[in-house]
């Protein structure tokens, strides 16, 4: 079974960017997926990436500041976050699925990770205005 692990959180001034980190192990699952919740709030879907890199998805919230991308020599896969707001702070996690679950997002939107199987610890991600 994958493992997972982040990297790569901290705190930044609104406006600036952070590149975060999610090392599979053994190999990067068929569908990698990125979360976040902050306090007092439910768990949201920003990016998945299918295994491969070949397609990606986003949520609407994060859509053309943040980037997801994997590195399959590294085993890694990577959420570049651009233009940070307040608003995103939140404690930030990886997680690994199958392709149903990518093509589950894809068809019916961002979901709260039921369908994804292996979790990390999370890293934190602080925005100050």
């Amino acid at each position: 079974q994958v493992q997972v692990m982040e990297s790569g959180g901290g705190s930044v001034q609104a406006g600036g960017s952070l590149r975060l980190s999610c090392v599979a192990s053994p190999v990067i699952d068929s569908c990698m997926g990125w979360f976040r919740q902050a306090p007092g709030k439910e768990r949201e879907g920003i990016a998945a990436i299918y295994a491969g890199g070949f397609r990606t998805l986003y949520a609407t919230s994060v859509k053309g500041r943040f980037t997801i991308t994997q590195d399959n020599g590294k085993n890694t896969v990577f959420l570049q976050m651009d233009n940070l707001k307040p608003e995103d702070t939140a404690m930030y996690y990886c997680a690994a699925g199958t392709l149903q679950t990518c093509n589950f997002w894809s068809s019916s939107g961002p979901e709260r990770g039921t369908r994804f199987s292996t979790w990390g610890q999370g890293t934190q991600v602080t925005v100050s205005s």
